[in-house]
């Protein structure tokens, strides 16, 4: 099959159907000795999602003079997954997959270690995840990677093998399915970009191997300089430029991040099976949902700066369809830190069912520092809308740092420059602006221009760590008020705006940065560590203890779950941002049938005034309090969510 002819089945909805049922007829015998019982499931989902994956597949492949070849693999290795799949994953595959349309939806992300020690650690620790209402845990990079170059986790040398310490695959697939067991959807980082250096295709590669130097990009400078010009540096003070000299071919290897992870050559269609047959195997162990990793980078065009490129959306989409045939429960997670216009393109039932919100993450800690909501306003207003059948992960803090993420032009027209808006939060977030609250450390520095992202635990950035330092007590007790007030306000936020609430795990105890990681020789050049701090038993038990602090943030943070469990509209409800009349308040409406609840919230420590459409009689769901007219009075760093009682 040629390209042309590729294309031209694309376009004609009936060859192409018609195509599919070729295949089916021609592949049926082999593929029904693969799949023996298990073949009329299979016979069904081929039928129906074939043509669509066809549709992906073509554009993509048709025209490599062997792509017959690699569509018979493809199809038969899809045959191996649905064979091999667990029965209680069969049984999830056959019931539609709207669990992060809840209002009880609730997510956790932790490092294995840092949480529970390994694998057998964190099954004991079950209780404490259902005791808090996680039902979504995603558990950080785990797989085997080099040491000490691994990137947190993210240059895999093996997608099948974890990290010894946390312990065997095995032991992940059994743990995975406790989860499950006990309501938890796992979720594991799909890193599809590149490999580490120490996989075996890359070894293979350097040893001369021809057929997986294709797996990646082996360029010779002519070669490189079609597409060096046009690529962005994503780690210049590590390293310059996105290529790495490997003496041993004497050519240039195509390296995004670090020179110990190769980009993997998507052009190639064995690549595209190989790592299908990766993701399937990663669904087989027990994820629900695989976050794709640095997706905006897959597809490489020379004269492009190789980031968010049609086919890299088309790409993601061929996986989704490989999904939907051998794993339909598979959920995918977008993790697309680019421009906002950009993250939204990911985000689709067929492409990521799951989007991160870097947007609102940004803005939130925006809109605390300059106690001013015009900029979150006006950039949700344009942005915060998706798919209904899609949600958002809203966080507030992650294992990564805080980039300022926001359309300039959005800024511009608020009369905000964003470059200088930009230095003042990373000054304002690291202490350095005189009288911030925060204790950030700054990430990825850049000591000529002074810009950087921003690391620190929820505690730490919000005053709870500045206020603990304080010597007269009742100031100490103030600025710990209204430091607890602001998790407050961040929390309330992410549950109920609109989508999955997500909670590094450590952040709902209020711990604080960890700067051990100083004294490490591996961990001391990258400031994130500050943030991944380990979670001790007698912390845990603290949650429950009213009389400590973490007790304190633990039990606002189960008030605010526990109302939001009760009301439905903050599950599947629409959301509309609103004008708030006051530059201080952030205000939306969250709807569903004749239900509707508007959220007010202020984000300075004085009081404000908020006018409402019309007068009304509200309820306060958080408190229960009552309030009647159309000026409401917001306290301090106040959230009332109000359901209308009666309208005059």
């Amino acid at each position: 099959m040629d390209q042309k002819s590729g294309v031209a089945l694309v376009a004609n909805t009936q060859a192409l159907a018609d195509f599919s049922s070729e295949l089916l007829k021609r592949y049926s015998s082999s593929l029904k000795a693969i799949t023996k019982s298990r073949w009329s499931l299979f016979e069904t989902r081929l039928k129906t999602h074939l043509p669509g994956l066809l549709q992906l597949y073509l554009p993509l492949y048709s025209a490599q003079f062997d792509s017959y070849f690699h569509l018979e693999q493809l199809l038969k290795l899809l045959a191996r997954a649905v064979a091999q799949r667990p029965d209680f994953l069969l049984a999830e595959d056959a019931t539609p997959q709207h669990w992060h349309k809840s209002q009880a939806a609730l997510g956790s992300a932790c490092y294995v270690d840092l949480f529970a020690d390994n694998f057998a650690g964190l099954a004991e620790r079950i209780p404490y995840l259902q005791q808090t209402g996680i039902n979504y845990l995603h558990l950080m990079p785990l797989f085997k990677a080099p040491e000490p170059n691994s990137d947190g986790g993210y240059a895999v040398s093996d997608y099948r093998s974890t990290m010894p310490a946390l312990g065997t695959m095995p032991q992940l697939a059994e743990l995975m399915q406790q989860l499950h067991q006990h309501g938890i959807r796992p979720v594991l980082d799909f890193v599809f970009n590149h490999t580490s250096d120490e996989h075996r295709w890359a070894q293979k590669a350097k040893a001369g191997d021809k057929t997986h130097q294709q797996y990646y990009f082996f360029f010779d400078q002519q070669e490189r300089e079609q597409y060096a010009p046009w690529l962005r540096e994503i780690f210049p003070e590590i390293r310059r430029g996105s290529f790495t000299f490997e003496p041993g071919t004497q050519r240039w290897i195509w390296t995004t991040f670090n020179s110990f992870q190769w980009d993997l050559n998507y052009a190639n269609p064995a690549v595209f099976n190989a790592m299908a047959e990766e993701m399937l195997f990663l669904a087989n162990q027990g994820a629900a949902v695989l976050r794709l990793d640095a997706l905006a980078f897959v597809w490489k065009e020379a004269g492009t700066n190789c980031e968010n490129l049609p086919k890299a959306h088309t790409l993601i989409r061929a996986f989704n369809a490989v999904a939907r045939i051998a794993a339909p429960a598979l959920q995918f997670k977008s993790e697309a830190i680019v421009h906002p216009d950009e993250v939204v393109k990911y985000i689709a039932p067929e492409e990521c069912q799951l989007s991160y919100n870097p947007l609102l993450m940004a803005l939130l800690w925006n809109s605390l520092a300059t106690r001013k909501t015009r900029l979150l306003t006006e950039s949700l207003q344009r942005r915060f809308a998706i798919d209904p059948q899609c949600s958002w992960v809203n966080y507030i803090r992650c294992h990564d740092d805080i980039g300022w993420t926001f359309d300039d032009n959005v800024a511009w027209q608020l009369g905000i420059n964003p470059e200088h808006h930009r230095q003042f939060l990373n000054q304002f977030y690291t202490g350095q602006f005189s009288g911030s609250f925060a204790s950030g450390v700054p990430f990825q520095q850049n000591p000529i221009t002074g810009d950087c992202r921003v690391a620190g635990m929820l505690a730490s950035l919000t005053g709870v760590e500045q206020a603990l330092q304080q010597n007269d007590e009742a100031q100490q007790q103030r600025q710990l008020q209204q430091a607890l007030a602001r998790i407050f306000v961040l929390n309330s936020v992410i549950l109920s705006i609109g989508g999955l609430p997500l909670i590094y795990m450590g952040d709902e105890l209020g711990l604080l940065n960890d700067y051990s990681y100083q004294q490490d020789p591996a961990k001391r050049d990258d400031s994130r560590w500050v943030n991944r701090v380990k979670v001790s038993e007698q912390q845990l038990l603290s949650a429950k203890d009213p009389a400590t602090l973490s007790g304190r943030i633990y039990q606002q943070l189960q008030q605010l779950i526990k109302i939001r469990s009760g009301l439905t509209l903050l599950g599947e409800g629409s959301t509309e941002i609103l004008h708030s009349g006051n530059p201080h308040l952030f205000v939306y409406r969250r709807q569903l049938a004749q239900q509707s609840l508007l959220c007010v919230v202020n984000f300075s420590e004085y009081d404000q005034s908020y006018i409402a459409a019309m007068p009304g009689q509200w309820r306060d769901e958080l408190t229960g309090q009552h309030l009647e007219g159309q000026t409401i009075n917001v306290a301090p760093y106040q959230v009332l969510w109000l359901s209308i009682s009666a309208l005059k």
